[in-house]
């Protein structure tokens, strides 16, 4: 292990020399683990918001009209009891901020840098979760959220794209994983957080819930601290010999000639393209990577996940759970989520990406149809149901869990990894800042009008996201290519390969490239 090289990557005499050489150092994987703790933040504020929302000193102290309505339902429809746009508009407010913040961000990524990106996320995320925990009025807890939902846009747009341009490429998905790893131990974190502050007596403990989002912003903020920047930021900024030894140094080995010469090629090249949003949106050639960006962060929420990450502790509630049980459940489902985000990273790499979008649709769809008819079953079309026996609860949490896992393996981390990865140097912080924005935007939405749809839906909804769950896993199947195992900036051959995206960046006036180096497109799995 001298010189903390620990697993090698590619090339030094291998079968294939003209790989790049490389080992996956210590040094490189420290620093992707720091840089992926960047997803702490949207994963604690995901899994705090619901618990938050369902204690009534919360509701007493800054949505009186709400608790009333609450307290004095006698309604038995359980559908409709938790319907109320305000509260939704609390926790979906963030989102709305984080859209418009990752549009900034993807400048700042670009002129300062990744590091700087994510060190201002950290930063607005920690001086939002103060504001939010010392809030008086309703005023300041909305600032808060404004400024948390800024840190979540920063965070978002550079540390996915952090991870993609500093892992070897052979792990470069184990890495970016570990992205959506630390949003489901946010997520964790804060569903126990919620499940201990709610027994405070005094009526505080939504203070605690809401400044314990302090801890992942300074862990993010210090990380940062200590991070290098990527190579190819670097290079886009004019300092070539700090990316080259910075380059051996995350390699582990003297001779990077060839992928510092790919990199410095790739930032030539995307110093030519000078509107690189105009690229992305209206040249030809772009066209699979702003498609791309575009429907796999949408996908991704119309899943439905972020119904049951949001409103976990409320949704149990619906079905019946007294409080604290509600709260232990979310906390359950919350495990099943870190404990299965475990699968993709050690699968990401080895049996590709398609693989996993595939079986992981297929499975989401199927549990997720069979939450509809449990549901459908026991409260009908009018939402009545009193003494829900033990045996549907468990039974409706177990399929709510095996959905959760599926998508935890699939979807979730894939939905980050693949458009951080797919895109050339001169549109990447455009496209990334696409792919923030749709996230954003329909997690506002689905946040937003869940409850609405859940009154006027019924059992329905579920079914409603199921028929999504489906659509997107055909879209996989026809339209998503293979990235395993191919570098960053070799990526341009994976479309002119394949079967539909090819008569886009098609080049006629030029013979067709081996994939750069020697490199082979990854086999078609599904």
């Amino acid at each position: 292990m001298a010189g903390g090289n620990f697993i090698s990557a590619a090339g030094g005499g291998g079968d294939n020399p003209d790989e790049y050489p490389g080992k996956l150092t210590v040094y490189v994987a420290m620093t992707c683990i720091m840089a992926a703790m960047g997803g702490l933040i949207f994963g604690y504020d995901i899994g705090i918001s619901g618990g938050v929302t369902s204690m009534d000193p919360f509701l007493k102290r800054f949505f009186m009209s709400v608790y009333q309505k609450e307290a004095l339902n006698t309604s038995t429809n359980q559908y409709c009891k938790f319907d109320s746009q305000l509260l939704t508009l609390f926790t979906s407010s963030l989102y709305v901020a984080a859209l418009f913040a990752s549009i900034v961000a993807s400048h700042v990524s670009k002129k300062r840098g990744r590091k700087v990106t994510m060190a201002l996320g950290g930063l607005f995320f920690l001086i939002g979760a103060i504001l939010n925990a010392a809030a008086i009025h309703i005023s300041m807890l909305i600032l808060g959220r404004i400024l948390l939902g800024i840190g979540v846009g920063f965070a978002n747009q550079s540390v996915p794209i952090y991870l993609s341009e500093v892992a070897p490429y052979k792990y470069r998905g184990t890495f970016n994983v570990l992205f959506q790893m630390a949003i489901t131990i946010g997520i964790l974190i804060a569903n126990l957080v919620n499940f201990g502050t709610s027994k405070i007596s005094g009526g505080w403990g939504w203070r605690v819930s809401l400044g314990g989002a302090a801890v992942p912003a300074l862990v993010i903020l210090v990380s940062s601290m200590f991070l290098s920047d990527s190579p190819s930021s670097l290079i886009d900024r004019g300092k070539k010999e700090e990316a080259e030894q910075l380059l051996k140094k995350i390699r582990g080995v003297d001779n990077v000639n060839a992928e510092f010469n790919d990199l410095v090629m790739a930032s030539e090249a995307s110093k030519k393209v000078e509107r690189p949003w105009n690229n992305l949106l209206f040249v030809r050639k772009y066209r699979p990577q702003l498609v791309l960006s575009l429907l796999i962060p949408s996908l991704q929420q119309l899943t439905g996940i972020n119904v049951v990450m949001f409103y976990a502790p409320v949704l149990f509630q619906t079905l019946g759970f007294k409080s604290n049980a509600s709260l232990m459940s979310a906390a359950i489902t919350g495990g099943v989520n870190v404990g299965a985000t475990f699968i993709s990273v050690f699968c990401t790499d080895k049996f590709g990406r398609r693989i996993l979008f595939f079986w992981g649709g297929i499975f989401m769809c199927i549990f997720q149809t069979a939450v509809a008819a449990l549901i459908g079953a026991k409260f009908g079309t009018t939402g009545n149901a009193t003494d829900l026996p033990l045996w549907f609860a468990a039974l409706v949490v177990v399929c709510i869990c095996v959905f959760v896992a599926n998508f935890a393996y699939s979807w979730g981390p894939l939905g980050w990894l693949v458009p951080s990865e797919i895109s050339p140097l001169e549109v990447r912080s455009a496209a990334q800042c696409v792919t923030v924005s749709m996230n954003m935007f329909f997690t506002f939405g689905v946040a937003q009008i869940f409850l609405k749809m859940l009154c006027g839906m019924k059992f329905g909804l579920f079914i409603f996201f199921a028929a999504f769950v489906l659509i997107m896993t055909v879209f996989v199947y026809l339209y998503v290519p293979e990235t395993k195992n191919i570098p960053i900036e070799e990526m341009s051959q994976v479309w002119r390969e394949h079967w539909y995206w090819k008569k886009f960046v098609a080049d006629d006036d030029a013979e067709p490239k081996p994939l750069g180096n020697g490199f082979k497109p990854a086999k078609e799995i599904v």
